[in-house]
């Protein structure tokens, strides 16, 4: 064995063995508490200064090495939480099992659930490093709870940690030859409305489904062009209206507010013959492969025969809802006038979900520009109030302004140049990092998001590109040095 493959696997035994640790604790985003707290004790045996804030976030600090003691502070920084889901089937409870790791000559996966590689890997490095490193100035570690869900860990940091460093390296980003430099900001936008509901007139019941789309996350696939099952659904209802009286039941779609719903469903009552209805649908789907047939080759509308529902909304309610998910646009607004190709701002409709006595609707803007975030909260309480619904407006995520003279990006770009023999991918994002609180609590702060190779993430067929774990060490040592003799 050459001494490049013992290296090689030596600093890849070694962050895996911190990822194994992290894997062995269900860390589910929102349930924290065990990971943070044995973040705290794990840190702290390790020699760092070590404290767990009100939101279970670590900030762990490590001395300069001698010699470097007046360097810049620099900031590692990554999130514990994990998105937790399964195969069907497969007996998984988030809150109690570990994971399961999988481990092949090319790949890191979990059996039958997601790796939580987003962000444990970054994680794991960024403790090896602190662990490992020689010739450095002084770091700090921030491992920041419930990225995933609701940024609360970066929302609440004190923004003392922050304003004493000149650089942070985020760890969060997902292929080792990207640099991240800046990102959008966001809002959650919600509308719910009580229901009201009557026996149907007719008898005859129907459900009707969209599915086939594509779907993906609003921020990294928005500017595809994709469908939207909901929206796609309510016009093919409104569309029906127009052939008869439509008892709407039920109505159903989406499974997060940041992904692009493939798939919804409703269920109604009507006396509108099923030829009729059929081709109106087939009109339908064929103005939809107008619109998208491009990008979605695959729709289709089954309309099956179901057993009649005991109750349905009212007329009222049922028009002021498709009525409002008519209105609300989904998909891209306008497009960056500063770096060609990327969204600037889009909006999502995400999900619908009913009960028997309300609906709520999850519609998910995006921007680089904070001031079009607050156009859209004006937006949602007018759209609220021609429909009829209540409008919830959420924390609203900052983005993250790409900052043209970064120094830390010129670093990471040059010494990944220097390693690797081809340039490295420099790009802002159409997605949220916890960068862009970070840039508002200090506007000086100095950051680029990286990471290692990950496939597949917040799915089960989840998988971490091993051959990439040494070169990204290597990259951020090497940077953390340079930072060290600046």
């Amino acid at each position: 064995m050459n001494k490049n493959h013992e290296g090689q696997n030596e600093v890849l035994e070694g962050v895996l063995a911190e990822f194994a640790k992290l894997a062995a604790i269900p860390r589910k985003s929102g349930h924290e508490q065990a990971v943070s707290d044995f973040l705290k004790s794990y840190l702290s045996e390790l020699g760092f200064t070590v404290m767990q804030d009100e939101a279970n976030n670590i900030i762990a600090d490590k001395k300069a090495t001698a010699g470097f003691e007046k360097a810049p502070l620099t900031i590692l920084q990554g999130h514990m939480d994990m998105v937790c889901v399964a195969e069907e089937g497969y007996d998984y409870d988030p809150l109690k099992d570990p994971i399961k790791l999988v481990r092949t000559e090319e790949y890191l996966s979990a059996e039958g659930t997601s790796l939580g590689a987003d962000d444990g890997i970054g994680v794991a490095e960024a403790i090896y490093i602190m662990k490992t490193a020689k010739d450095h100035g002084p770091l700090r570690l921030i491992v920041t709870t419930d990225e995933e869900q609701s940024m609360k860990g970066a929302i609440h940091l004190s923004a003392d940690h922050l304003k004493d460093a000149s650089f942070l390296i985020n760890c969060d980003s997902e292929n080792y030859d990207e640099l991240t430099v800046g990102s959008a900001g966001s809002v959650d936008l919600d509308f719910t409305r009580a229901l009201k509901r009557v026996e149907p007139e007719t008898s005859a019941a129907w459900r009707l489904e969209v599915k086939g789309l594509l779907g993906g996350h609003s921020g990294e696939r928005i500017g595809d062009g994709r469908g939207n099952a909901i929206r796609t659904l309510a016009m093919m209802l409104t569309a029906l209206q127009e052939k008869g009286e439509i008892e709407l039941a039920s109505f159903e779609g989406g499974k997060a507010r940041n992904a692009i719903p493939n798939d919804a469903a409703a269920v109604f009552v009507t006396d509108i013959p099923k030829e009729e209805m059929e081709a109106v649908i087939a009109d339908q789907v064929e103005r939809f492969q107008a619109m998208y047939g491009a990008v979605e080759p695959r729709i289709v509308a089954p309309l099956t025969s179901v057993e009649a529902p005991q109750q349905v909304l009212t007329a009222g309610d049922a028009k002021r809802l498709l009525n409002l998910l008519t209105i609300l646009h989904t998909g891209v607004y306008a497009m960056s006038t500063v770096i060609p190709g990327l969204v600037e701002t889009s909006a999502n409709l995400g999900v619908v979900r009913m009960t028997a006595d309300e609906v709520e609707v999850q519609f998910f803007p995006r921007s680089a520009i904070d001031q079009k975030l607050d156009e859209f909260r004006q937006y949602a309480e007018t759209v609220a109030e021609l429909t009829g619904f209540t409008a919830h407006i959420g924390t609203q995520s900052p983005g993250w302004k790409e900052n043209k003279d970064s120094r830390l990006a010129k670093i990471v770009a040059e010494t990944f140049a220097e390693q690797n023999g081809k340039p490295m991918k420099v790009e802002t994002i159409h997605a949220g990092l916890e960068c862009g609180w970070h840039f508002r609590k200090n506007p000086q702060l100095d950051m680029v998001s990286i990471g290692v190779t990950t496939k597949d993430i917040h799915s089960p067929k989840e998988h971490l590109v091993l051959a990439t774990v040494k070169p990204q060490v290597d990259l951020i040592v090497e940077t953390l040095h340079k930072i060290a003799v600046l």
